[in-house]
């Protein structure tokens, strides 16, 4: 069956599309990547990345110059399609898939009978339904899952990415895959597309099930991180070391307490629970509760800086807020990579430039800064960082735990001291 996806459209081509489109086209298929973004489109034709993957450039470069993976701004007719598109939430939480339906109806007029609709995107429980549900109002002359069960001419199924940012290319091969679709031979079908290169097992469900798997990993995460964010907000009231607690209790056999940190961030696991909260309010208040916990600890954060200030001033009568320099280390949402996306650490450096503050941001994986941010944040090297006053440390990059800190001028989220 593998031989007949000669040729599969990606649309999306981010964090996720554009490693997995490069990853299939690496393995002999024919990939049509499609952006909104002109920028990206251009920048892959000449072989070049517009983010930062270990061995993506490379990667990218080969595939391009074998005439293995193009990109454009809309669908072409291909085998099979796979949408890796953003799925935010709008103000109150509430998911929104107006990406979703854009990809839906961009690729609907180019299906043919026998075609696979793949949803990648982390999406709320019901999501590949309602893509399907749309693909179906644009194209009244084909049938679909949802109507035709398994004689539909179309076959829609939902296959979540569960990837580690900086470990993409290495984990799309080696994790298993959970393949849900919309009928027995939708999940067959895309099992069938993923094993042309996933080496881990493709495990086959059923549509609603995958979607939930993904967003109850990310759940389950969350949870246990908001466990170790109270706990540290817990022990500073009470005057003990957060750090030498965890790894005390940690001694125990069957306790694996996370390591505490500014919030939570990331584009999958700051936004997936509120999905399982959107759809199933009443029941998921313990996944409402972790949220909550993690969505606070930046404004904590910025709390112990404006104590750290005060007791600054004080020393310093001479001085006034705007003369107080605070250097922020990291603005990344993890370690080691440049994602800056749903970054607690990025959004209490802009809360603190906000302030009034001059802000010294560190993170050596960027080379400039975002454009909505404060003029009052200038991003330094880690030489320069004598000249601040405070010493913010957000993200623990490798570069932060060699250095050296005076305790009394340091604010440490991530226990490099």
């Amino acid at each position: 069956m593998s031989n007949s996806f000669k040729h599969i459209c990606v649309i999306g081509l981010g964090y996720i599309g554009l490693p997995t489109a490069a990853t299939f086209a690496a393995h002999g298929v024919k990939v049509t990547g499609v952006d909104v973004n002109q920028h990206a489109v251009d920048m892959i034709n000449q072989g070049k990345v517009h983010i930062v993957e270990p061995d993506l450039d490379a990667l990218v470069r080969d595939v391009v110059a074998q005439d293995k993976l193009s990109a454009q701004l809309t669908p072409i007719e291909a085998d099979a399609y796979i949408v890796a598109v953003p799925t935010p939430f709008k103000d109150d939480y509430q998911p929104d898939l107006k990406y979703i339906e854009a990809a839906a109806k961009a690729l609907a007029p180019f299906l043919k009978q026998g075609n696979l609709v793949i949803l990648e995107s982390t999406s709320p429980v019901e999501a590949t339904e309602q893509m399907s549900a749309w693909l179906s109002e644009a194209r009244p002359d084909l049938t679909f899952p949802q109507t035709m069960g398994e004689q539909a001419d179309i076959l829609v199924a939902h296959c979540p990415e569960r990837v580690l940012p900086g470990k993409v290319l290495q984990e799309l091969i080696s994790n298993d895959r959970i393949i849900g679709g919309m009928t027995p031979r939708c999940s067959k079908a895309a099992s069938t597309l993923y094993r042309i290169f996933v080496k881990g097992a493709c495990i086959e469900t059923n549509a609603r099930t995958a979607e939930m798997c993904k967003l109850t990993e990310n759940s389950f995460r969350d949870v246990n991180i908001a466990f170790a964010n109270e706990l540290s907000m817990i022990c500073d009231k009470l005057d003990i070391n957060v750090w030498e607690l965890v790894s005390l209790a940690n001694r125990h056999p069957r306790v694996n307490i996370l390591q505490p940190g500014p919030g939570v961030g990331g584009h999958c696991i700051a936004v997936d629970p509120w999905f399982i909260v959107a759809k199933t309010p009443e029941q998921a208040r313990l996944i409402r509760t972790a949220r909550e916990v993690n969505d606070a600890k930046p404004e904590w954060v910025i709390d112990q800086v404006k104590i750290k200030i005060a007791d600054f001033l004080q020393a310093h009568p001479d001085k006034t807020i705007r003369d107080v320099t605070i250097a922020c280390y990291g603005l990344a949402f993890k370690p080691d990579i440049d994602d800056l996306r749903e970054s607690p650490a990025l959004e209490i450096t802009k809360r603190l430039a906000e302030q009034g503050l001059n802000v010294l941001a560190i993170e050596p994986n960027i080379e400039n800064l975002p454009h909505n941010i404060p003029q009052n944040i200038r991003l330094i090297s880690v030489d320069e960082r004598d000249s601040a006053d405070i010493h913010l440390i957000l993200v623990d990059h490798k570069q932060f735990k060699e250095l050296n800190y005076d305790a009394r001028l340091v604010i440490d989220t991530k226990g490099l001291q």
